[in-house]
């Protein structure tokens, strides 16, 4: 089941200025993986470990995913990694 995931335009660098990119996965974490299988380095960038790097967000069809890394998907989905809000 790909998914249209949609790559920060600091990220562009790794993707040779790709912003799109259709992947599969069943979590968001797969997600990263199969994006870092493409374009090394990747995974560096947005996860911190078993997380999601501090201050980033992924977001599925439009909603900020509350599970992070572990955040299943089991519709062919439109993904965003964007920076988290924080409000005070």
């Amino acid at each position: 089941m790909p998914h249209d995931v949609w790559i920060p335009p600091v990220h562009r660098d790794l993707t040779h200025g790709v912003e799109r990119v259709a992947v599969d996965g069943s979590t968001i974490g797969a997600v990263i993986e199969a994006l870092d299988a493409q374009f090394p380095g990747l995974a560096a960038r947005l996860t911190d470990g078993d997380r999601l790097r501090p201050g980033i967000a992924a977001a599925v069809n439009g909603v900020v995913a509350s599970r992070g890394l572990r955040q299943k998907l089991t519709d062919a989905s439109e993904i965003h990694f964007v920076p988290a809000m924080a409000g005070g």
